[in-house]
């Protein structure tokens, strides 16, 4: 019989961790969440992601965040987690928020995309298996379907809440407008839709404009960001220009050279005085500042290394803004 190594976790975890209500639910989430969109995949080193995990958990991260074609090669992510979650992590299952989602391409033909009732509950069956799992305690729609009635995606998150393979249902990438729509849907259910997971960083304030910020703190649902150091361009990755182990030159599917231009530096390290000033790292900082606002709950860090996730954490008990900070950093990223 094969006898994995137990992981003890801290006995001192929750020491200083902070926990956000998400919205008017009765659920909360740490203020720093661990998003398993990077370096979870097929590629990446199996150790490692035990240990970022491990180290996560240690420091109070209690939520981990997945999709169902995160990898690559789709679905590796889940599988990943599945196995670690399985060999050392199952004796804190109740401790843990572990979340999926469903909504862009993960199989051949008209069934594996989108948000129809058939796509939905079939791939996060598919993604229990994966991740070894009875049920997720957060299932969201990945992105709004142009052609699907939102009737028919959030009926089918409804069904899959009833059916107690997931606690909480979620929406991601949807505009204020749709979030209102869906909230309203959800009401009617009695489903409990209570947080959207969208990009938010300084350097883009998407949902400042499409009325998804002000949607959330009306319905009284949460709001989760990724995406919060911009591809680490709001981190001192950048200050010196592109580094050869950088995103970009590893992986350009998300962030390319041409988008760190001159002018974007020159952002960075105006950014990254303020951080100093602060005492903070930029990433730090920019950290901070998506979590600035009430209505957002998290914001999901990516990190490449245990030591990323520590420094992350670093934002916990920072000080807040002030006007003049919150005026020169809008000032910096052209808002003003």
């Amino acid at each position: 019989m094969l006898v994995h190594n137990e992981y003890q976790a801290s006995a001192t975890r929750y020491n200083g961790a902070k926990y956000n209500r998400c919205g008017r639910s009765g659920l909360k989430l740490p203020a720093v969440s661990l998003g398993l969109w990077h370096n979870f995949g097929s590629k990446d080193n199996y150790d490692n992601m035990k240990q970022m995990l491990f180290t996560s958990f240690d420091h109070g991260i209690t939520h981990f965040d997945l999709a169902n074609n995160y990898g690559p090669i789709y679905g590796s992510a889940e599988e990943n987690f599945g196995r670690i979650m399985s060999d050392h992590l199952m004796p804190y299952r109740d401790e843990l928020i572990i979340s999926t989602k469903a909504g862009y391409d993960m199989w051949d033909g008209p069934y594996g995309d989108w948000g129809s009732r058939k796509y939905l509950i079939a791939s996060l069956d598919a993604s229990l298996k994966r991740m070894r799992l009875d049920y997720v305690d957060i299932f969201y729609h990945h992105r709004m379907d142009p052609e699907t009635p939102l009737e028919e995606t959030i009926g089918a998150l409804d069904q899959i809440v009833k059916s107690g393979k997931a606690l909480y249902a979620g929406i991601s990438n949807y505009t204020g407008e749709k979030a209102r729509e869906a909230k309203r849907i959800a009401d009617e259910l009695h489903l409990p839709l209570i947080i959207n997971q969208n990009r938010y960083s300084i350097f883009d304030r998407t949902i400042e404009k499409n009325g998804l910020k002000e949607a959330a703190k009306d319905t009284g649902m949460g709001v989760i960001c990724f995406s919060p150091l911009a591809q680490g361009m709001l981190s001192d990755k950048y200050l010196n220009g592109i580094p050869e182990d950088s995103r970009i030159r590893r992986d350009g599917r998300f962030l390319h050279e041409s988008d760190v231009t001159e002018q974007k530096l020159g952002q960075i390290r105006a950014l990254n005085e303020i951080a100093l000033q602060r005492g903070q790292t930029l990433a730090q900082m920019a950290l901070s500042w998506v979590l600035k606002d009430p209505e957002i709950t998290s914001v999901l860090i990516g990190a490449s290394r245990p030591e990323q996730v520590i420094e992350n954490l670093g934002i916990v008990g920072a000080a807040g803004f002030s006007e003049d900070e919150l005026r020169q950093i809008d000032k910096i990223s052209g808002v003003l």
